[in-house]
């Protein structure tokens, strides 16, 4: 593989996702937290739209990793912890020889998780809590559960909320990093090149299939990619 290939690591469809994604979770936190320091503004419709659209976000998420994406490649295999257990022995001076990982990192792959877990119990505590207010659709019920349910939904929310704002800010953090903006620049254009799939990927263990790589260049003269 040449080092001026490109490689596609994330189509199109799942970029869109990522921001979409990013949005609304960004837009719930800032009409969740804003009224509660000061910031006065009619936030409720706004909060309960944007957790509509990142609940249709995660859906079409979920339906397109079970169908045309590949699952396994966000399990945690034995491999992965082997690596893990080598890089810290690594990190504490050992000598030891850490294997390139396959398409994405231990730690990529327990944030994905973690951030899953979240956002579930987000969008399952917010459903919920809708009944309690007036929308297009419905009337509004704050008699439907008991006060005592309500207070333990009201916690999980507001948890998963916290947890979100820190979960947020190691993504971006990491993201932001130096050594990491080549994968931030495939989460925006969808490529990254053969030079660093080589170096920082191990072929046996992410096989790029024919679609993903990028087409050949265009009339123009550039190189697109395959979405």
């Amino acid at each position: 593989m040449r080092p001026t290939d490109r490689i596609v690591r994330h189509r199109l469809p799942d970029r869109i996702f990522h921001w979409v994604m990013a949005a609304s979770v960004l837009g719930l936190l800032a009409t969740g937290f804003l009224p509660i320091v000061g910031v006065r503004f009619a936030w409720v419709t706004m909060h309960w739209m944007a957790g509509l659209l990142l609940t249709a976000a995660v859906l079409f998420h979920i339906v397109r990793a079970l169908i045309w994406l590949e699952p396994s490649a966000m399990m945690v295999w034995p491999a992965d912890l082997r690596d893990a257990w080598r890089a810290t022995l690594r990190a504490l001076g050992r000598r030891t020889v850490v294997p390139r990982p396959g398409k994405y990192l231990l730690l990529q792959k327990l944030y994905h998780h973690a951030i899953a877990l979240i956002l579930l119990m987000t969008i399952a505590t917010g459903l919920v809590m809708m009944v309690k207010v007036d929308t297009p659709f419905w009337t509004r019920d704050p008699y439907w559960l008991s006060d005592r349910t309500w207070g333990a939904i009201y916690v999980l929310h507001g948890l998963a909320a916290m947890i979100s704002i820190t979960l947020i800010m190691v993504h971006v953090y990491f993201a932001l990093r130096p050594e990491k903006l080549w994968q931030t620049r495939s989460m925006i254009v969808g490529w990254i090149t053969g030079a660093e799939y080589a170096e920082q990927h191990d072929p046996a263990r992410w096989k790029i299939a024919a679609r993903e790589r990028a087409r050949p260049p265009t009339a123009t003269g550039t190189e697109g990619v395959a979405d």
